[in-house]
């Protein structure tokens, strides 16, 4: 199974140059059929508490877009976009989408970053996504959600396997990020992916460093710090013979 990541410097609430840039990348990589490609954290306009001026008209042109590369690509697309809640503030959000173009489902931020004020503009969501990719159930989150390990207990609750975290996560931070996304893979025995920008926005710097962990913890592959795509194999079968030998899963109280 191919995971496919996409770490790129997304440009300031421009739609048009993100989408011309991450079809770059992606032609720069070989796409298996069925991979599953994810993309960062609103990742058509960076992380702008701009509701106004970066939530998704109707229909949704970012994901019209994250169609387009599934069929093109006849693979599954993950990304970041953002919604406006009836309230008049904003939903950080993902999206997912099969091979046909076909919508998955969507994710709601759970914890929104209250120490750069996205609470004050976003709503946070309540539920999980699960999704079956190919006989893999996956549970994606969001950047801040990295630090409530609850929130991935929940996921391992419902048999995920495959974990995923798309981000605008900050180099003043970035220790915290490689060390938290090792440790959502080694408590909940699952393959964690997390995918960063790299490049700047308006107040921060992004060191880039999206990772996958197996799940025993040890690290298949680092992006670095450089715009890039990158790709990477996973096996369902390490996840369910781990869990199945040493069987902390099932010795956890809900």
């Amino acid at each position: 199974m191919q995971l496919v990541g996409c770490q790129f410097d997304i440009q300031w609430e421009n739609r048009e140059a993100n989408f011309a840039t991450v079809r770059r990348l992606l032609s720069q990589v070989e796409i298996e059929d069925g991979a599953l490609i994810v993309l960062p954290e609103m990742f058509s306009s960076g992380f702008s508490m701009n509701v106004d001026r970066v939530a998704e008209s109707v229909p949704s042109e970012t994901e019209s877009f994250l169609q387009e590369v599934a069929r093109e690509y006849n693979a599954w697309t993950l990304g970041g976009l953002v919604f406006s809640s009836e309230d008049g503030k904003g939903s950080n959000e993902l999206s997912v989408f099969d091979p046909k173009g076909q919508l998955v489902g969507h994710y709601q931020k759970n914890h929104c970053f209250s120490y750069t004020g996205e609470d004050e503009n976003y709503e946070s969501g309540d539920d999980i996504l699960i999704f079956d990719w190919q006989g893999i159930l996956v549970c994606p989150s969001i950047c801040y959600d990295l630090r409530f390990p609850e929130l991935y207990r929940r996921g391992t609750k419902a048999e995920a396997e495959l974990f995923l975290v798309i981000a605008n996560w900050p180099e003043a931070r970035i220790d915290h990020w490689t060390t938290l996304l090792r440790a959502r893979a080694i408590e909940n025995q699952g393959y964690t992916l997390g995918v960063n920008r790299v490049g700047s926005d308006p107040k921060w710097n992004y060191p880039g460093q999206s990772v996958l962990f197996d799940p025993h913890g040890a690290e298949i592959i680092n992006a670095g710090a450089e715009e890039r795509a990158f790709t990477a194999e996973i096996h369902r079968e390490v996840v369910t013979e781990w869990r199945e030998s040493f069987q902390a899963i099932k010795d956890m109280k809900f």
